[in-house]
């Protein structure tokens, strides 16, 4: 099918070429008619009806002498510069000189004028003259059409471009789409196995207010995830929230033992961040810290913005054994992590885990500032 069509438009393109130069054939020696008659025939007063004939005649002349001209100049194209000069002058001086004997010819025949062959050098140099000229239009019109030719090719290889840019650009962002919803549902089955281990076991130890509690918090988080499902980004407000009900959660299995601090500054609570980002965190500083120690701990969660990033740490108070190890610094929840942020900030982004003074951990996240408002 591309084939036909490119066929079919080679067809077309070559009888427009065609057309156009007949178009530009005969309005050329028609114009030269008419200028020989008010130059000729009216200066030199002759406006029998001969001299006319003759000048209408040497015009037809001229339209099938130079129209072999084409395909001579075709021929020679792909010529060195040189070569091309030689053979071009070689052609305007035989059709040239062809034309003048022809024309010469007939108008001895037409006028029954004598004696006039001893000229043929003033009919024959302005032959050349109009030749040299037919031949400069010629090679002028065909650069033209040729550098227009170039600048439509270099606009369909910029069209082409720009398409296959933005082909490639559309097939990352779905890639890269589709990587985050995968990377999101994998918190779902990881959060929510935590969870159930936690109801079950307060339903093992017969603390069934605790766990209808439990349940209820779940049934508003999930509901709330499901309403977030759609956005790949919330503002940080919005984040804490859904933390805090996590938390509610949470709070119904530790009770007292779990304190929590938000601290987060106007600027940043209106930014934006990866939907579901800093619940792994919370669920892995509470799994480390706050469940491995008797009296509990506190957990602070902070957002704050500096010149061009948006930063955001998680930290625990620590457990009651001295040394964590590397508990609670790896898994799938970090991993997830560290995953959807290169998928939304490629290097523009950084995430570390750090030991406080008093023995925990905090998880310090640093994304730039309005980037992930121009993706959402």
């Amino acid at each position: 099918m591309n084939q036909r069509v490119q066929s079919g438009l080679s067809k077309y393109l070559s009888e427009e070429r065609i057309a156009r130069f007949w178009v530009f054939q005969l309005a050329g020696w028609t114009g030269l008619s008419i200028v020989s008659y008010f130059s000729l025939n009216l200066w030199y007063d002759q406006p029998e009806a001969a001299y006319v004939g003759h000048n209408i005649l040497q015009s037809l002349l001229g339209v099938i002498v130079s129209w072999p001209l084409r395909y001579v100049y075709r021929r020679v194209w792909d010529a060195s510069l040189v070569l091309r000069i030689i053979y071009i002058s070689i052609a305007v001086v035989v059709f040239a000189g062809l034309w003048a004997l022809l024309r010469l010819a007939f108008f001895q025949w037409m006028t029954n004028e004598t004696g006039i062959w001893s000229d043929f050098g003033g009919w024959f140099f302005p032959s050349i003259f109009i030749f040299m000229c037919w031949t400069a239009l010629y090679h002028g019109f065909k650069y033209y059409r040729l550098a227009g030719e170039e600048h439509d090719a270099l606009l369909r290889m910029e069209s082409a471009r720009n398409f296959e840019t933005a082909r490639a650009a559309r097939a990352e962002a779905s890639a890269r789409e589709a990587q985050l919803e995968m990377l999101r549902y994998q918190l779902k089955p990881h959060f929510l196995f935590n969870t159930m281990n936690a109801i079950q076991s307060l339903v093992a130890t017969k603390r069934n207010e605790r766990a209808t509690e439990m349940i209820n918090a779940l049934s508003d988080f999930l509901r709330y995830s499901l309403y977030s499902d759609s956005k790949q980004f919330v503002s940080v407000k919005d984040e804490l929230a859904a933390v805090n009900r996590y938390l509610l959660i949470e709070q119904a299995r530790f009770g007292e033992r779990l304190r929590v601090e938000m601290n987060a500054t106007e600027e940043a609570r209106d930014e934006l961040l990866p939907s579901m980002l800093l619940q792994p965190l919370v669920e892995n500083a509470i799994k480390y810290a706050i469940a491995q120690s008797e009296k509990g701990g506190t957990l602070m969660i902070e957002a704050y913005c500096d010149a061009t990033h948006l930063n955001v740490d998680v930290t625990d108070s620590g457990a009651d054994v001295s040394a964590r190890g590397d508990a609670g610094t790896s898994g799938v929840g970090l991993s997830n992590i560290r995953q959807r942020l290169e998928a939304c900030y490629a290097d523009d982004y950084s995430f570390e885990l750090h030991r406080t003074a008093e023995g925990g951990v905090r998880a310090a996240v640093r994304i730039p500032l309005g980037h992930s408002e121009a993706m959402n």
